[in-house]
């Protein structure tokens, strides 16, 4: 197993650590013949379904109903809404001819980058009288956009997320919509997958195209470069006037709607989950997301010991089964059992059952936490209950660690010198700042990237002294980091 297993450390290469963890343990295939276009092997598939299945239920939990969009968007609506195809033109796949290329199309037609312009020309139709309000739908879709640098799950010029398009009468109802989409955010990435982020107000000249307001949750990846993960954004009426989307209020005046979208980034969750929770032995994943959440091993080396420790396996496959986990007996004879510790630890699999002779004979299983590495000796009778305690319990371990890692990162600067050490350092920089683009402009050169991420969303402008990299009066507090 030695030259499948992951062979850097991940506190000293993560690059290589994490390209290894993609290939080694099954999640992609790079060789496809399209940059920037991966295949999703099944056990990276079924880690996303279970992401998509959270999100999704806390979606349904608020109101939003499911749809599917069509994948191509005509350049008439993209051109309704000035500030949002200036920020998308550079990174739209059109298509423009058909078949042998002789004949073009009598329009161009985008593979949606996101899809504002095709929701909001259908909901012209659908919304007429407040009684159509609140509308709340989303779909889970691919989305298409030419990236220069692709990373797999973190870059890409397809990739995997969910896309949710509100409307409201009022715009105080979108805000509140806002802080739920939040919510929806906190429950998944935070308290099923324990990915700690910060939500914040990014600044006005890195807002979405088309938006009033953006609002994102950013976590810290091992090398010390933010991942954005999740984002709403206050659309407000920009949306809705190109685009004629209005309704007849209870007053008898007809009026634009009010609107949001929220878009968790699944590609990017599944990095985080991988990146965050991983060690030097490969993935990490919490019961609820795993594809496996239990592999059974038999041990035994006479064949006169084979039939009754296979027993006993599939006697606890079925225990297990019907209580809801997904659990698989390893029993291929051509591996040792260590070969299928290390090929199951690297995959991730959260409880490893090892079952041989002894194990038969005092009616006891050996469990092994994939996250502790550490093994103990349960009754049968006590395992249905220790399974159970172990879901909760390796999720606030990860949850923990992640926690910790992630508070150690951020730090307070209130000089040039400071905020340049820190971002050398890969950490996140918490800063008074004046608030001109132009100064976050120069920080960003003078430190090959660093960036203002933005503020807490219910922080309040004053005075905060002196602007950490500028020198002049600060307005706000906000947070600073390289990015992805």
């Amino acid at each position: 197993m030695s030259e499948q297993g992951i062979t850097v450390k991940k506190s000293e290469n993560f690059s290589e650590w994490y390209s290894q963890v993609l290939i080694k343990a099954g999640l992609v295939d790079l060789r496809y013949n399209v940059q920037g276009f991966i295949v999703h092997r099944p056990w990276l598939m079924r880690i996303i379904r279970a992401i998509y299945r959270m999100f999704e239920e806390e979606l349904e939990k608020t109101g939003h109903e499911p749809v599917l969009f069509p994948l191509v968007i005509p350049e008439e609506n993209f051109e309704k809404e000035k500030e949002h195809v200036e920020g998308f033109r550079a990174e739209v796949f059109w298509i423009t001819e058909v078949g042998d290329g002789s004949e073009k199309l009598d329009r161009k037609l985008a593979l949606r980058p996101t899809s504002e312009t095709a929701f909001y020309y259908m909901y012209s139709y659908w919304i007429q009288s407040w009684r159509d309000l609140p509308l709340k739908l989303y779909q889970s879709v691919s989305v298409y956009r030419y990236e220069k640098n692709t990373r797999p799950l973190m870059r890409g010029r397809e990739f995997l997320w969910i896309e949710a398009h509100d409307a409201f009468a009022t715009h105080e109802e979108a805000l509140q919509q806002i802080r739920e989409d939040m919510e929806n955010s906190r429950k998944v990435i935070w308290e099923k997958l324990g990915i700690p982020f910060l939500f914040l107000r990014r600044p006005p000249w890195d807002k979405f195209g088309g938006a009033e307001d953006t609002y994102a949750a950013d976590t810290i990846m091992p090398d010390g470069r933010v991942l954005q993960i999740s984002s709403t954004h206050d659309l407000g009426q920009r949306f809705a006037k190109p685009f004629n989307v209005t309704f007849l209020d209870k007053d008898g005046q007809r009026k634009y709607v009010w609107q949001t979208c929220y878009g968790p980034g699944v590609w990017r969750i599944a990095a985080a989950l991988i990146s965050i929770h991983g060690d030097d032995k490969g993935l990490v994943l919490p019961v609820e997301v795993a594809p496996v959440q239990v592999i059974i091993i038999p041990i035994y080396y006479k064949d006169a010991d084979k039939e009754k420790v296979l027993g006993k396996c599939r006697r606890l496959e079925e225990l297990l089964k019907g209580a809801g986990y997904r659990v698989q007996v390893d029993a291929r004879e051509e591996y040792t059992p260590g070969y299928k510790f290390n090929e199951w630890e690297l995959k991730g699999v959260p409880i490893r059952l090892e079952v041989g002779v002894k194990e038969v004979e005092t009616n006891t299983v050996t469990v092994f936490r994939r996250d502790l590495l550490r093994k103990e000796k349960v009754p049968d009778e006590k395992l249905l209950e220790h399974i159970k305690y172990l879901e909760g319990a390796i999720l606030e371990e990860l949850k923990n660690r992640a926690k910790n890692f992630f508070e150690s990162r951020i730090v307070n600067a209130t000089s040039r010198q400071e905020v340049k050490e820190a971002l050398r350092s890969g950490k996140i920089v918490k800063m008074p700042f004046c608030g001109r683009e132009e100064c976050a402009n120069d920080l960003k050169e003078a430190t090959d990237g660093g960036k203002i991420r933005g503020t807490e969303i219910d922080f309040k402008e004053g005075d905060y002294g002196k602007c950490a990299w500028c020198g002049a009066p600060a307005r706000q507090i906000v947070y600073v980091a390289k990015a992805y």
